[in-house]
């Protein structure tokens, strides 16, 4: 008889691990405080090896079929500098949570997985526990306060199919979604209180009235029913060699979203828990062992695009180090192709 895994956690990362174990026989069930379809922060794009995990657990071609589009170009802007839009090395496939966080609730119980949407796990860790509940929450952070706003607009027209506009507070992405949607998504710093974002959202996603962004969004046609908005980000690495619970996703850690790796990464984490999971479901592993095959799999994994993540979002909120940084990416194709590799 199979040791049965319970997966805390219905997002990317604990849905698709729960995909890839009940494809191998092994009992699951996910705990999902929330409800499907709902709206996440985020940006809605996966860029990396996401791709490649999700094509050999099968469900690449579910994921296009339900409504998605490749992001094939990229521009940037900071105040007067710019750099135009040029290819992506490779393309990103584009598509809404609303959409796609459903689709994999609805895959995984199809293949026989127990989901309890809406009932928040109250158990404790331990064995066969795998954490995939999300960020880590940190009031404050190397003395600022982070949070992400997301909304879904239409009637925006980017130069590019992704652009990543710089300002003061911190950034926004604009990626174009299947059905003329562009999402709109940023993360922002502040050393006090944020005022009350339920109001006062578009004063920090627009940006000022002199910007680039201010000027794709000034005839922006919102859905208000789309804004979301999370507190407590977090983006210093963290290894997961040295926790003691079993963590895949943002409950491990979190790269800064400005790399546009963050859905990658979610994939990549739950395929490479899925064999010691398998494993220790059959008898083959301790939990321990497991744990810590994972935990090393994971590490091997980030480690690297997380050290170069971590400088990048650092650099690029030193203003000159990031009109650099801008010059050096507009004036070189190998200089933008390098850091795209190596946030991946």
């Amino acid at each position: 008889m199979r040791k049965p895994i319970t997966i805390v956690g219905g997002g990317l990362a604990g849905l698709t691990l729960g995909i890839g174990l009940r494809q191998c026989g092994v009992p699951v069930t996910v705990w999902e405080a929330g409800h499907y379809p709902r709206h996440r922060v985020c940006g809605e794009f996966i860029s990396g090896r996401g791709q490649d995990a999700l094509a050999r657990l099968g469900l690449l071609k579910t994921i296009e079929n339900a409504g998605t589009r490749l992001a094939r170009s990229a521009a940037f802007f900071a105040g007067k500098a710019s750099v135009p839009p040029h290819p992506l090395p490779q393309p990103a496939l584009c598509i809404s949570r609303f959409v796609l966080d459903k689709l994999l609730a609805d895959e995984f119980q199809s293949h026989g997985g127990e989901l309890k949407a809406g009932e928040r796990w109250r158990g404790s860790d331990g064995a066969s526990i795998v954490r995939a509940s999300g960020r880590r929450v940190e009031p404050v952070v190397a003395n600022y306060r982070w949070i992400g706003l997301k909304v879904h607009a239409r009637n925006v027209l980017p130069s590019a199919d992704m652009e990543l506009h710089f300002v003061p507070s911190g950034y926004v992405g604009l990626c174009r979604l299947p059905g003329d949607i562009v999402n709109i998504c940023g993360m922002f710093r502040s050393k006090g209180t944020f005022p009350d974002l339920s109001k006062n959202w578009r004063q920090w996603l627009v940006g000022s009235e002199d910007s680039a962004l201010h000027s794709r969004l000034s005839d922006a046609q919102v859905d208000e029913a789309t804004f979301c908005t999370v507190a407590g980000l977090d983006t210093r690495p963290r290894k997961a060699t040295t926790l003691a619970e079993c963590c895949i996703g943002d409950a491990l850690t979190m790269i800064p979203p400005m790399t546009g790796n963050g859905m990658s990464m979610a994939f990549e984490a739950a395929e490479l828990a899925i064999e010691p999971l398998v494993e220790y479901s059959r008898g083959n592993l301790t939990w321990p062992h497991a744990q810590r095959q994972i935990a090393r799999a994971c590490d091997n994994r980030f480690r690297g695009r997380l050290r170069w993540a971590d400088w990048l979002q650092r650099f690029l909120f030193l203003p000159r180090a990031r009109t650099a940084l801008m010059l050096l990416t507009a004036r070189s194709e190998g200089f933008s192709r390098a850091l795209f590799n190596l946030t991946r």
